[in-house]
């Protein structure tokens, strides 16, 4: 397994962070998201890193990066097509952007493209509903969605 540190520049961050926060329970959190910004997922030998940094075990840092969804536990697509599944999307059109992805890049959620661009999830409201139906692709919002409109953001990243 290969050993994980973070850059120069995620280190300073981290630390700069680590000021605001009164105990390391509190900075796992921000951690493992610099991990993911960093490398795209929280590996293994990530999480040993973070709880070394944070005086945890790595079984601790593991239960709670597979408590929160937003982690990524394991390597994912270039682009992450994040579609919100929940009621103001579906009523306005999600299930034919699900259908639209599925036929277009062969993915279902939890998949990612045989090429290793894209990585599709399903996810809870994303606070968004205004501008039903959503996806985030690498957390930048879509909103007012159409299969026509989601094709062009597509072939954007082709």
């Amino acid at each position: 397994m290969e050993n994980f540190k973070y850059t120069e520049e995620n280190e300073k961050e981290f630390q700069r962070i680590l000021e605001k926060y009164p105990n390391s329970d509190a900075m796992m959190l921000p951690g493992l998201w610099l991990v993911q910004e960093q490398i795209g997922w929280v590996s293994p030998a990530a999480m040993i890193f973070m709880a070394d940094r944070l005086g945890k075990t790595p079984i601790e840092v593991h239960s709670f990066a597979t408590f929160y969804t937003m982690f990524n536990l394991e390597p994912i697509g270039t682009y992450h097509i994040e579609l919100c599944k929940t009621l103001s999307c579906m009523i306005m059109g999600a299930p034919e952007l699900k259908k639209f992805i599925k036929d277009t890049l062969g993915i279902g959620p939890g998949e990612t493209s045989a090429d290793g661009k894209f990585h599709f999830s399903e996810v809870e409201c994303q606070g968004a509903c205004g501008g039903a139906p959503m996806i985030a692709l690498n957390h930048t919002y879509h909103e007012n969605l159409t299969v026509e409109k989601l094709e062009n953001i597509i072939k954007g990243c082709k």
